[in-house]
């Protein structure tokens, strides 16, 4: 939560029940919670009152999370974490590769979602502390800076509007321009908890990354694949 306002989670989930936990341990932590419970209801909420993070579920009335988190990603850098069912690695996959930050499978613990957030706040926190006129670059200057004290990134002046598992991934890459890390370092360095996630969400992260910095910086290729290695920053 940002030093003395509570932070605003939205939950978009269709199980009253399960909405009703998640919230009731959310504010039970400080958080300020709102429900929706039909699809179509989201994108006019968020751009009215945009939350500091959205949890989303997959399987929703009226229009799927799937199609709102595509949707979201074409202008916004809202943390996202996808609460759903559907186990099998493909929909991880997909999860991933549409922007969502993080994801948490059903059944699960209401305390492990309040920690996912909690996480992801900690590292999306600083947006706001940019935008309230803390440093943020300079734009116009050539170059790939990242600063991630303020959640914050520009490549030849222009913003990168990452997410916040984005942004730790180019700020892991930004360590050794050039050098190939392997994709089992930047897994083991991405996700704090250690949890078993397979090379292919490492794959869709960078997919979601390369495609945003080539939109600052066209008919280049800011991140080269290292076949059977990994993947390289060449910026």
């Amino acid at each position: 939560m940002t030093e003395g306002r509570p932070s605003h989670i939205l939950i978009v989930e269709d199980e009253p029940k399960l909405a009703a936990v998640l919230e009731a341990y959310l504010q039970l932590e400080g958080f300020v919670t709102t429900i929706l419970n039909d699809g179509h209801q989201v994108m006019p909420f968020i751009r009215s009152t945009p939350p500091a993070l959205m949890l989303l579920d997959l399987m929703l009335p009226g229009r799927s999370g799937m199609d709102i988190c595509r949707e979201l990603r074409q202008f916004s850098a809202l943390p996202v974490i996808i609460l759903t069912a559907r186990i099998d690695e493909i929909d991880r996959l997909l999860g991933l590769e549409i922007g969502a930050d993080d994801y948490v499978c059903k059944p699960f613990s209401p305390r492990e979602v309040v920690a996912r957030v909690k996480a992801i706040l900690r590292r999306a926190t600083p947006a706001a502390a940019a935008a309230d006129g803390l440093p943020q670059g300079q734009p116009g200057s050539q170059g790939l800076q990242v600063d991630e004290q303020f959640h914050h990134a520009l490549l030849d002046g222009k913003e990168l509007k990452l997410t916040p598992l984005e942004l730790r991934l180019l700020a892991l890459l930004m360590k050794s321009p050039g050098r190939i890390f392997s994709r089992d370092y930047l897994l083991s360095h991405l996700y704090d908890d250690h949890r078993v996630v397979t090379d292919r969400t490492i794959d869709s992260h960078i997919k979601n990354l390369r495609r945003k910095l080539q939109g600052a910086r066209p008919d280049s290729e800011p991140i080269a694949s290292v076949y059977g290695v990994g993947y390289r920053l060449e910026i």
